[in-house]
C-alpha cells in the first residue's frame, strides 16, 4: 500500500462499520466526468436543491458562479449534501463566468449550456464521449451571454407543455438522471480511479470525525516517520 492507502486504512477504523460500507459503495459510484455549474442563483433553496441533486446522482463537484448573489446553503433542503459534494466557488474575474469556463476547459471539460432555447441537442442525443460541465442559469433570465457565447454545446431538457422551463433543480435532476443512465450503459471511463476514491473517502472520514483533520495529519506524520 502507498502512504495515502495506509492513512485511510487507519483513519477509516475510527468510523462505524456502517459508514465504512457506505463510503466504499458510494465512492465507487462517484464521478468527476460530469461537473455541474450554477450561475448567480439568488434563491438559496434552489441552489441547495441542486446541491442535494448532485449528491443523489453521484456528482463529485458543484461549481458556483457568484456575479451578484452569494451562494448560501439551506440546510433543511440540502439535508447534509454539502458534506459530501465538493463545492468550488467562482467570484473573481470580470465576469466570474469567464474565469470558471477557462478553468474547466483547462481541466479538459466540454462547456455545455442548458437552455430551453435550442434545438442543437437534447439529453438523449448529446455526445458524452468527453468530460462535461453543465451550466444552469438564474431562475428568470437563464444563463449569461458570456456562457452562451463561450459554450461548446447547448442542450435542452425536453418539455411537452405550455410552461417555458422547469425549476432549475428539477431540470438538473432530469438531465443528470438521463446522463447517468447513458454513462452506466456506456464503455466510457467515467468512474473515479482507485487512487481518487481513496482520496475522496479520506476526505469523508475527516468530515465525519471530530478533529478529523488533526487526526489524519497525526496518522500521516507517524507513518512517514516510521518509513524513515
Amino acid at each position: 500500500m502507498n502512504l495515502d492507502e495506509k492513512v485511510y486504512s487507519e483513519l477509516v477504523q475510527l468510523v462505524s462499520e456502517h459508514k465504512r460500507e457506505l463510503f466504499d459503495e458510494i465512492a465507487a459510484q462517484r464521478t468527476d466526468y460530469i461537473n455541474v455549474v450554477i450561475e448567480n442563483l439568488y434563491k438559496e433553496h434552489n441552489a441547495s436543491a441542486v446541491l442535494r441533486t448532485c449528491d443523489c446522482y453521484g456528482i463529485k463537484k458543484l461549481h458556483v458562479i457568484e456575479n451578484e448573489n452569494q451562494y448560501k446553503v439551506n440546510r433543511d433542503i440540502a439535508l447534509g449534501a454539502g458534506k459530501w459534494v465538493d463545492v468550488e466557488t467562482h467570484a473573481l474575474g470580470k465576469p466570474p463566468a469567464l474565469e470558471c469556463i477557462k478553468t474547466l476547459k483547462q481541466r479538459g471539460y466540454k462547456i455545455i449550456a442548458t437552455t430551453p432555447h435550442t434545438d442543437e441537442f437534447d439529453i438523449y442525443n448529446l455526445p458524452i464521449d468527453e468530460p462535461m460541465a453543465f451550466f444552469f442559469g438564474t431562475e428568470f433570465s437563464g444563463l449569461s451571454d458570456e456562457v452562451l457565447e463561450q459554450c461548446d454545446m447547448r442542450v435542452k431538457v425536453p418539455m411537452y407543455g405550455f410552461t417555458e422551463s422547469f425549476n432549475i433543480s428539477v431540470s438538473a435532476a432530469i438531465l443528470l438522471s438521463a446522463l447517468r443512465k447513458r454513462l452506466n450503459d456506456s464503455s466510457f471511463i467515467w468512474k473515479l480511479s482507485e487512487e481518487d476514491q481513496i482520496t475522496l473517502k479520506t476526505e469523508w472520514c475527516i468530515k465525519n470525525l471530530s478533529r478529523g483533520k488533526e487526526i489524519e495529519s497525526e496518522i500521516r506524520r507517524r507513518l512517514i516517520e516510521k518509513e524513515l
